[in-house]
C-alpha cells in the first residue's frame, strides 16, 4: 500500500476488503469508501457540471481530500482554495493552511493559519502551528550540516518505504510495485496492494520477499531478529465481518527456506491498530505504534518484553516521546538512541524524523528534529542506520536509509552523517538546574452555531474562570484560570498528577499527567510539556446526539460500537453528580407511526439500562422515545439511502433540570 498516498497516521490502516475495491458511480460515494483515486476524475467531472456555488464548494473540498490523500500536494491546495472561496467554511481554510505548510509555503500558511484563528474566534487553536512555520522557515535556511542525502536507484515509479536491515548486503522494505501479490487495485492509491521486498545492496536487485509473507493483503514495516530466521511485520487483513479495518502485527519464523504461517502476537486487542514494529538492541523488547484509546491521543509509541508465555502487557513510551494530539510511529533503535517519527512535535509540515537517547534507567531526554535535508514540509520517516555499509570517506561517521515523501512518491533515501563542523569552545561549567514545567489550558468549545452544540466544531478557546484542582500523591495544588484559561507549575520526578477542573455552567472534566520516564539532557536541562482539559458548555434541555450509539434495523439492542460512547457518558455523570439527564431514541421512517415509536421507546429504555449497568442512579436518568417524528437526515423517506435511515436511528441525550 503506498503510504505516501494516505495520511501519515493511517500508514497500512486500512485493508483489502470488498469496500475498497467495488465500483463507485459518484465522486462522494468514493471518498466515503476511500477510494480516492477513483474520485478524482468523477469529482472533476461532476464539478464541471455544477450550476451552484454551494454545491462547488462542497465537491472542490471533497477533490481537495481526494489529492491530499494521494499526495498531489499542489492540486490539494488549489481545491480547497476553490472550495473556501465557495463558501464551504473553515473546514477548508484549515485544510488549505494546513496544505501550503506541508508544500514548505511556510509564509503563506502562516498567514492562513492567522485568518484561520481570526475567523473562528480563537488565535490559540492554531498558535504552534504559526510558530512551527517561522521554524521552519530558519531550518530551511540553515540545513543540518551533519547529513548528506541522495535518492537510491533502486526506487520504482510507485511507494517504496521503510527499509530495514536485513541478512548480508541487503534491506527489506515495502512496496505497491506493480508486481505485487494480488489481482486486485488498491482504489484509494490507483497502485497495487503492498508486500514487502529485498534488495541486493551490491547489484541492486530487487524480489518480492517471500512468497509465504505476501499476500493479496498489506503487508509492510518488517523487522528482524539478528539472525535472520524471525521476522515480525504489520498485516492489514480482513479477519472477520465485523473486522475489516484494522492492522495487527504478525510473527513468522523461518526454517530452511520455509517460513511459518504468521501469527499475531498474544497482547493484541480488537479494534486497535499496530502497526511499525522494530526490535531493540537486546532482541526481547519489540516496540511498536498503536493507535490504544488508552495512550496520549492518536498513534503512540509503545514498547513490551519478551517472556516464556508470550509478550508482556504493552506499555506506553512517556511523553518525552509520545505527544497528546499527534502520531508517532516507525520507531528505529541505534544503540541506546531511539529514532522515530511524529507529526506531533515541532516540525516542517508532515511527518518528521525525530531522536531520542534512553538512559539505563529507562528514561528518555527530550525529543531532537534532525532538520533539513533529512526533513522536509513533506513525510519524512523509517530512519535506520546500515552498519555493515563500508564508508569510502574518511569524514564518514555512519550511513542508513530514510524515506520521504518529498517528490511525490514515498522513495527510499541514502544518507551520509559526517563529522560535524567545530563548535566554540563552551564555557566554563556551571552547575546544571534542571527543571520540568508544566503548562496547562483550560478550553471551551467554539461550535459553527453559537450554543448549538450540534453544529460544526470550530475549534477550542481558552476559558476564563475555571477552577483546577491538581492531585500528586498527598499534594494538592489549586489554581483559577484567567483570560488566557492558563496554568503551569514545576513538575517534580517519576510523579503522576491528576487533574479535576470545574466552571459554574459547564461539565466537570479531568486530566491526567506523568513525568514518569522523562529524562535528564544537559543540553535542554529545562524542559517544557503542554496539557489541555476542555470543558463541555451545559446546555439544558437541548438533545445533544452521541457519536456512534445507532442500532440495527428494527433492534434495540446496545450494539458493541455504542459501548464505549455510553461509557464516556458515564463517566461524565460520575464527574457531575448533581445533572440529571433525559436518555431519547429516534427511529428512521421506515415501519408504522405506532411500532416505531414503541421501538424508539425500548431503544432510549436499552440506553439507560446499560447506564445503570454502569454504577448510574437510575433516578437521575429518563427514556424517551420520539419515533421518527424527529429525522436529521434531509431526505425522502423511499429516496434515503442505508446511511441516512441508519443516522435516523440515534440516541441523543439532554441535561435536565
Amino acid at each position: 500500500m503506498k503510504k505516501y498516498l494516505i495520511p501519515s497516521f493511517l500508514i497500512l490502516l486500512f485493508i483489502a476488503s470488498c469496500t475498497y475495491v467495488q465500483k463507485i458511480q459518484d465522486g462522494r460515494t468514493a471518498v466515503e469508501r476511500k477510494q480516492y483515486d477513483v474520485a478524482v476524475d468523477l469529482l472533476e467531472k461532476e464539478y464541471s457540471k455544477s450550476k451552484s456555488r454551494v454545491e462547488k464548494g462542497k465537491i472542490a473540498f471533497l477533490l481537495g481530500e481526494s489529492y491530499k490523500m494521494t499526495g498531489q500536494g499542489e492540486n490539494a491546495i488549489k481545491w480547497y482554495d476553490i472550495a473556501y472561496s465557495n463558501q464551504y467554511g473553515t473546514e477548508a481554510l484549515k485544510e488549505y493552511a494546513g496544505a501550503l505548510k506541508n508544500n514548505e509555503q511556510y509564509t503563506e500558511a502562516m498567514a492562513a493559519y492567522k485568518d484561520l484563528g481570526l475567523e473562528i474566534g480563537s488565535p490559540y487553536e492554531y498558535r504552534k502551528d504559526i510558530a512551527a512555520a517561522k521554524i521552519a522557515i530558519d531550518w530551511l535556511a540553515n540545513p543540518n550540516p551533519e547529513y548528506r542525502v541522495v535518492p537510491t536507484d533502486f526506487n520504482s515509479n510507485r511507494s517504496d518505504y521503510a527499509p530495514v536491515p536485513y541478512t548480508g548486503r541487503s534491506l527489506v522494505f515495502t512496496s505497491d510495485r506493480i508486481n505485487a501479490t494480488g489481482e486486485e487495485k488498491y482504489n484509494w492509491t490507483g497502485a497495487d496492494f503492498s508486500d514487502l521486498y529485498i534488495v541486493d545492496l551490491e547489484t541492486e536487485e530487487v524480489r518480492p520477499f517471500d512468497i509465504q509473507l505476501n499476500t493479496p493483503s498489506n503487508e509492510g514495516t518488517a523487522t528482524f531478529g539478528a539472525d535472520g530466521n524471525t521476522i515480525y511485520f504489520t498485516r492489514c487483513a480482513d479477519p472477520g465481518k465485523f473486522s475489516d479495518k484494522y492492522c495487527k502485527i504478525m510473527f513468522s519464523r523461518r526454517d530452511g527456506d520455509m517460513w511459518s504461517t504468521p501469527i499475531m502476537l498474544n497482547f493484541t486487542a480488537d479494534k486497535i491498530n499496530y502497526r511499525h514494529p522494530t526490535l531493540a538492541p537486546d532482541g526481547k523488547t519489540l516496540y511498536f505504534s498503536a493507535d490504544d484509546p488508552d495512550g496520549w491521543g492518536g498513534y503512540d509509541l509503545y514498547h513490551t518484553t519478551q517472556m516464556t508465555d508470550g509478550w508482556s502487557e504493552p506499555k506506553l513510551l512517556p511523553r518525552t516521546v509520545n505527544t497528546e494530539r499527534g502520531n508517532e510511529g516507525f520507531p528505529f533503535f541505534d544503540r541506546d538512541t531511539l529514532y522515530f517519527a511524529s507529526d506531533g512535535h515541532t516540525g516542517m509540515g508532515g511527518l518528521d524524523i525525530y531522536r531520542t537517547v534512553r538512559r539505563p534507567d529507562g528514561t528518555f531526554t527530550p525529543v531532537t528534529n534532525l532538520k533539513p535535508p533529512l526533513n522536509s514540509g513533506k513525510d519524512d520517516f523509517g530512519y535506520m542506520v546500515d552498519y555493515r555499509a563500508n564508508a569510502e570517506k574518511s569524514d564518514v561517521l555512519a550511513i542508513g536509509y530514510f524515506t520521504s515523501s518529498r517528490e511525490g512518491n514515498d522513495d527510499i533515501y541514502r544518507y551520509e552523517k559526517v563529522v560535524p563542523p567545530p563548535v566554540p569552545e563552551p564555557p566554563v561549567e556551571q552547575e546544571i538546574v534542571y527543571k520540568n514545567i508544566l503548562e496547562g489550558y483550560v478550553l471551551e468549545k467554539i461550535f459553527a452555531e453559537a450554543g448549538n452544540p450540534n453544529s460544526a466544531l470550530l475549534g477550542r478557546k481558552p476559558l476564563s474562570g475555571a477552577e483546577v484542582a491538581v492531585t500528586f500523591g498527598r499534594e494538592k495544588l489549586n489554581f483559577t484560570t484567567g483570560d488566557d484559561g492558563f496554568f503551569t507549575f514545576e513538575l517534580k520526578d517519576n510523579t503522576d498528577y491528576s487533574f479535576f477542573v470545574s466552571r459554574e455552567g459547564y461539565l466537570n472534566n479531568t486530566g491526567f499527567f506523568s513525568s514518569k520516564g522523562i529524562g535528564k539532557d544537559p543540553n535542554n536541562p529545562v524542559q517544557t510539556f503542554e496539557t489541555e482539559i476542555v470543558l463541555d458548555k451545559i446546555y439544558y434541555d437541548r438533545e445533544i446526539a452521541l457519536e456512534n450509539i445507532y442500532y440495527d434495523l428494527d433492534d434495540d439492542k446496545i450494539r458493541e460500537d455504542a459501548q464505549p460512547t455510553l461509557r464516556d457518558l458515564a463517566e461524565n455523570l460520575k464527574l457531575n453528580p448533581d445533572l440529571n439527564i433525559q436518555m431519547a431514541s429516534h427511529t428512521d421512517c421506515r415501519g408504522n407511526d405506532a411500532y416505531n415509536q414503541n421501538l424508539s421507546q425500548r431503544r432510549a429504555q436499552s440506553a439507560v439500562n446499560y447506564l445503570i449497568s454502569l454504577g448510574i442512579d437510575p433516578e437521575r436518568l429518563q427514556a424517551k422515545g420520539y419515533g421518527e417524528e424527529r429525522p436529521t437526515a434531509d431526505c425522502v423517506c423511499n429516496r434515503c439511502t442505508e446511511e441516512e435511515h441508519q443516522q435516523n436511528r440515534r440516541t441523543t441525550f439532554a441535561v435536565v433540570e
